[in-house]
């Protein structure tokens, strides 16, 4: 992850680039709102652009003004000593992504960046194991040439496994993904969606694993596999 942090504090922004960079982030600072417009307008590609407010040259807003005006959708964290509701608002309505009002807990700094972060990473298109494509774009599925009819939850479901292939996901962060579609769902529910996902895509090649106690696992199928009916539990 590269981050740009914008901080005219010398020692709050050396503070706050060693903390990043022990959570493996790297880290480039800059002190004046001029120079940090300029770097921005040279190379967009940061991860996230974390953004004092109060900037000697060029303030926060105008930053992110400008930024936003040229069309980068770099998520920016606003760092703030004002803890008006009309400044936080501002930001917000700018464009800034999230913000937090000094002082703040370090822990909470690096969890908002890193969820910045995977909130605007690139996802691919299409997402594909085995015999089985799910096309984000056309929310098409197939398996090899044949398509697939799934409900809304079925497919929100089968998406979070294949963005998950080879890891043990839980029954509730599976209910987490299925969420914003609306209604409460059970864990009894996300077993009655996984059954229905297995049936549909029984000639895929791959494997939805029931881990006991823990979850299921996606996965490719062994050529003498029965695609994802057996139930296992893990080893030490």
């Amino acid at each position: 992850m590269k981050v740009l942090l914008v901080e005219d504090d010398p020692t709050l922004a050396d503070a706050i680039a060693r903390l990043l960079s022990s959570h493996g982030i790297t880290v480039e600072t800059l002190r004046d709102g001029v120079a940090a417009d300029a770097r921005l307008a040279a190379e967009p590609a940061f991860d996230v652009l974390v953004l004092d407010i109060g900037l000697p040259g060029m303030d926060g807003f105008e930053i992110v003004r400008r930024l936003r005006a040229r069309g980068s959708v770099v998520p920016v964290l606003l760092l703030t000593a004002r803890d008006a509701v009309e400044d936080r608002v501002r930001g917000l309505e700018l464009g800034a992504d999230d913000y937090l009002v000094k002082p703040f807990a370090t822990p909470e700094l690096v969890a908002r960046i890193r969820a910045l972060a995977r909130r605007h990473a690139p996802r691919p298109a299409v997402l594909a194991l085995g015999a089985l494509s799910l096309d984000t774009g056309t929310r098409r599925a197939r398996v090899g040439e044949r398509t697939i009819e799934l409900s809304a939850r079925e497919w929100a479901v089968l998406e979070y496994l294949l963005r998950h292939v080879a890891r043990v996901v839980s029954k509730q962060q599976i209910i987490d993904a299925i969420l914003p579609l609306g209604d409460d769902v059970t864990p009894n529910a996300v077993e009655v969606y996984i059954s229905r996902v297995r049936q549909k895509t029984l000639d895929a090649g791959i494997a939805i694993r029931t881990i006991r106690g823990f979850g299921y696992m996606l996965e490719q199928a062994a050529p003498d596999d029965t695609a994802g009916t057996p139930a296992s539990t893990p080893t030490a």
